[in-house]
């Protein structure tokens, strides 16, 4: 940030860079400002290559077993997102996990993953050569899986033993005195632990608490004030004070060890993210929904104590998802203080510290799941979850439902506002709302959207992960924002001219897509269609969107769908002829994998599982000339083409450079 003279201070809530990574010279097929010229002349605002941290590539020498955005491997795939022409990177979340559980949905919300460190750098001097390097050499060579796979358990493992050993260097570096690294470090890790001493301090005391009571969650441990450390009940108050300030005492150096990782993380997420920027590409968070234990742990005071949150049965999950994550409770959205004024609640402004250090830290955010912000599922807790997900309810839509009367003050519609007639999940249960029923609908994606505009985001910054239902609600709340939802065209129901998933039902505020981490790979799916013959109808679909009207369709129809390359090509490139100017694409299909990613509701170690592999260039190269990859060029050349003979003419030497090859 800058004074009012001009002169540069230190943010500590903005990643700073440090020195780092050299990217490869670009190598491209095509060239890049033909790409981007194309894209521009499609309408196409923003073009995302969808990757977890856990999927990056390292390089032979660095590579733990699972992947970081901040390694010199990440470095290089970075550039080559650049080279391709992609506008930017949409990482998954990046909050801590568990050693048994690698989804990064159930991270936190906070702090960011130890496990995605970036070590080479720490063995650097300018990093004190903390790490030494014959000790990272080491843990690379007992890597237990091959590089294109991520061995979970084992970096998680091998990084707890990192991280001890470096923090316990620098604090010995500490009492030492004099050291440069630590002197030259020593003011900006103190203002970022005060800038961050919140979270910092609570997600460290949760590591704490859950070694001593053996790993059990929070809700299992025999001590009441530790259960509820930060949400002590009414009369506990000076007692959870007093156990903090013991714990603060007893493990200051944990606390201090959990703040120099974060902070370490904190700078090479400023490293990668200006690399990016020099680049051309922005890089786009993830808003995931639910809260990690940790953060419900810490959040007890304002989330409900009997209902949890899932998915409600849908056209993709008929029984619905159990996920049993808390719920933020209405309740604690606003207080009001002895002058009778309402303002903004502990539930509000949890939800907007995480927002703003998002959106510090990103230049977009994905939101995951956003009904849950706005109009989310609840079932009982204490209940079988796949029973009681079933028969759940809308939190703020069950002004009398006879099984969950408790939720009967919360409800915004009225009872003759509801569409009896359909199932109490339908999309159409609320069948309509005034403005200040909407202005209520929208009290926490209200307080998502004020972030993004402080930090100068507007409407195409952010990016709503609605998939196949839409409730009335949602749908008012991201139209008065102008924000866009997805369309997973893969899933496209062809016999339904108003499906949500095809593509020309979409707005220009929308997200198209093949897919992403939840679907299988488009290879995959195009070659079932071979088999069952839906591919046929798929290409003459495609033939509607993608041909002018003087181009032979019938002889394309029948070309196309006879190969299954030909009609992966061309269900890219409908993702570029509009009418949504937003496309995002998931690593697996540009690179042609057709390993699945990710099982939604199965814990399984196959999931989270795949990474780019080492020789990812080469490997890219090779398959794009046999059609077997994403091919950009060629899509944008297909989508422009669709427009007619006379932008053809307009563009006839841009078309040239993408179809050169």
């Amino acid at each position: 940030m800058l004074t009012s003279r001009g002169a540069q201070v230190c943010d500590p809530r903005r990643p700073r860079p440090v020195p780092g990574i050299v990217t490869p010279a670009p190598v491209s097929r095509v060239p890049l400002e033909s790409v981007r010229q194309a894209l521009r002349a499609l309408g196409i605002r923003n073009l995302l290559l969808g990757i977890q941290d856990a999927a990056f590539p390292a390089d032979e020498a660095s590579d733990v077993g699972r992947g970081s955005p901040y390694s010199r491997g990440a470095a290089d795939f970075v550039a080559f997102v650049a080279e391709l022409g992609f506008s930017g990177l949409q990482l998954g979340p990046q909050g801590a996990t568990s050693a048994d559980n690698p989804s990064p949905y159930d991270g936190t919300l906070f702090s960011r993953n130890p496990v995605s460190l970036a070590l080479e750098p720490l063995t650097r001097p300018e990093w004190g050569g903390f790490l030494h390097p014959a000790e990272l050499a080491r843990i690379v060579a007992e890597r237990p899986s091959p590089p294109d796979r991520v061995a979970h358990r084992y970096a998680y493992a091998a990084l707890r033993r990192v991280v001890a050993t470096v923090t316990g260097r620098v604090a010995e570096a500490v009492r030492a005195g004099g050291d440069p690294t630590v002197v030259r470090h020593a003011g900006p890790f103190d203002a970022f632990r005060r800038a961050h001493a919140d979270w910092l301090e609570r997600d460290a005391l949760y590591g704490v608490l859950r070694h001593e009571n053996g790993g059990r969650h929070f809700a299992e441990w025999p001590d009441d004030t530790d259960r509820r450390l930060y949400a002590p009940l009414p009369g506990d108050e000076a007692r959870a004070e007093a156990r903090r300030r013991e714990l603060r005492a007893a493990h200051a150096s944990a606390l201090r060890a959990w703040a120099l990782v974060q902070y370490v993380l904190h700078l090479q997420h400023g490293e990668l993210l200006e690399r990016a920027h020099r680049l051309g590409v922005e890089l786009f968070g993830d808003l995931q929904i639910g809260l990690s234990p940790r953060d419900a742990w810490a959040a007890q005071g304002f989330v409900m104590t009997d209902y949890l949150m899932g998915a409600p049965p849908s056209r993709t999950n008929p029984d619905g998802q159990p996920w049993n994550y808390a719920v933020l409770d209405p309740a604690r959205y606003w207080t009001s203080g002895r002058d009778g004024v309402r303002r903004p609640g502990p539930a509000q402004l949890f939800l907007a510290a995480r927002v703003e250090k998002a959106f510090a830290e990103f230049d977009g955010l994905r939101i995951d799941h956003p009904h849950g912000f706005v109009s989310p599922w609840i079932y009982r807790a204490g209940d079988d979850p796949a029973r009681a997900v079933q028969h759940g309810a809308r939190l703020f839509a069950s002004p009398d439902l006879p099984d969950h009367p408790e939720l009967a003050p919360h409800s915004i519609p009225r009872p003759e506002q509801l569409d009896r007639s359909l199932p109490r999940y339908a999309d159409g249960w609320v069948r309509e709302l005034d403005d200040d029923q909407v202005d209520s609908y929208a009290t926490l994606f209200d307080v998502i959207v004020a972030a993004a505009r402080a930090r100068g985001r507007g409407a195409e910054r952010v990016a709503c992960e609605i998939l196949s239902t839409q409730p009335h609600p949602l749908g008012r709340v991201i139209d008065r924002h102008g924000i866009g939802r997805f369309r997973v065209t893969q899933k496209a129901d062809l016999h339904r001219p108003d499906d949500v998933y095809r593509g020309e039902n979409a707005r220009p505020q929308d997200w198209i897509m093949l897919g992403n981490h939840d679907t299988r790979p488009i290879w995959v799916v195009a070659g079932e269609w071979m088999k069952t013959g839906a591919a046929r109808e798929q290409a003459a679909y495609l033939a509607t969107r993608l041909l002018a009207p003087e181009e032979d369709k019938e002889t394309w129809t029948r070309r196309v769908g006879a190969d299954r390359e030909a009609l992966v090509q061309a269900k890219f490139a409908e993702l570029f002829v509009g009418p949504a100017a937003n496309v995002m694409v998931f690593f697996t299909d540009l690179l042609g994998s057709e390993e699945i990613y990710n099982r939604p509701g199965v814990v399984s170690e196959e999931n989270w599982a795949i990474r780019v592999p080492p020789l990812f260039r080469q490997q890219y190269q090779e398959r794009v000339a046999r059609g077997r990859a994403l091919d950009l060029a060629r899509a944008l050349a297909r989508a422009l083409r669709a427009r007619g003979a006379s932008v053809v003419d307009a563009h006839r030497t841009l078309l040239e450079d993408l179809e050169r090859e």
